[in-house]
């Protein structure tokens, strides 16, 4: 009872911070009901056992700042499954406590509606985002595993990586700002805007990816680097998604890995053997 007193206080704290900190008022709103909700279930908890108990100061600043800077579904839907939830066991307390079953489903389902409720720009992009980070992970290991068979010093591919990678960043842009004027319709999405997200994502990701290719000497060893750099960005991607989004993580993270090193795969071997038929070495 007292670690469940704990955690309610705790994201009182959390949410009344929140609140205070965004903008947007109906956001601010959803905000400060869900803080009311958890202050009402500190205060049901310090009934049952008469002690007041203090907020963690550590999880109140750190899904307080990890919500301002990833954030605040993202945040806030990481805090709600957290370990801290799981480590109370409402079900064996249901039992013995009148109120702690409607409590529970109040926690499940009335929160997750509201924090449903949040509106936030960047999830409304997150297709857009999307589709910059898987573009450029398919096209560019896809190319700089071709262009490491292909050419023989690692300044040159990532020259020649860079170059693509710019070029497709720009056509991957424009490809989305068409295809978001084609959707119209749909809320609170704007042409441009989905442009500079999947351009965004498209850059960044290319220049992680070609990063090695500038600070190694061998490019078989910069190859693997970059290899793992998008395992990486596959991980952190599909995770953020996964919690905001309430998606299963192992399945999409399964399809993007499959894909993306699949493409990279076939490319070293067309490389090699674009070498070995044309007999050109660079």
């Amino acid at each position: 009872m007292l670690k469940a007193q704990g955690n309610e206080i705790t994201e009182h704290v959390i949410y009344s911070r929140l609140a205070r900190s965004v903008k947007d008022a109906g956001n601010r709103k959803v905000l400060e009901h869900i803080a009311q909700d958890e202050l009402r279930h500190y205060s049901f908890w310090k009934e049952h056992t008469g002690r007041e108990v203090s907020p963690s100061v550590f999880n109140a600043w750190k899904y307080y700042m990890i919500s301002r800077i990833f954030g605040l579904t993202f945040g806030i839907k990481l805090m709600e499954r957290g370990e801290q939830k799981a480590q109370v066991n409402y079900s064996a307390m249901a039992r013995a406590i009148p109120g702690v079953k409607r409590m529970e489903k109040d926690e499940s389902q009335h929160e997750k509606h509201l924090i449903g409720m949040i509106d936030e720009e960047r999830l409304r992009y997150v297709g857009s985002i999307v589709l910059g980070l898987n573009d450029a992970l398919v096209e560019l290991t896809g190319a700089l595993a071709g262009f490491t068979f292909a050419l023989a010093s690692t300044q040159l591919i990532a020259l020649a990586g860079l170059i693509t990678g710019i070029a497709a960043s720009m056509s991957m842009s424009a490809s989305a700002y068409l295809s978001a004027k084609s959707e119209a319709g749909e809320i609170g999405k704007t042409p441009l805007k989905a442009s500079v997200y999947t351009g965004v994502a498209y850059v960044f990701t290319v220049l992680f990816l070609i990063f090695p290719y500038f600070v190694m000497g061998s490019v078989l060893s910069a190859l693997a680097v970059t290899l793992v750099n998008a395992i990486i960005v596959m991980v952190v991607f599909t995770f953020y998604v996964s919690v905001a989004k309430d998606v299963p993580f192992k399945r999409r993270f399964a399809e993007m890995a499959g894909i993306s090193l699949g493409v990279a795969a076939l490319s070293f071997v067309i490389g090699f053997l674009i070498k070995i038929f044309l007999g050109i070495n660079v």
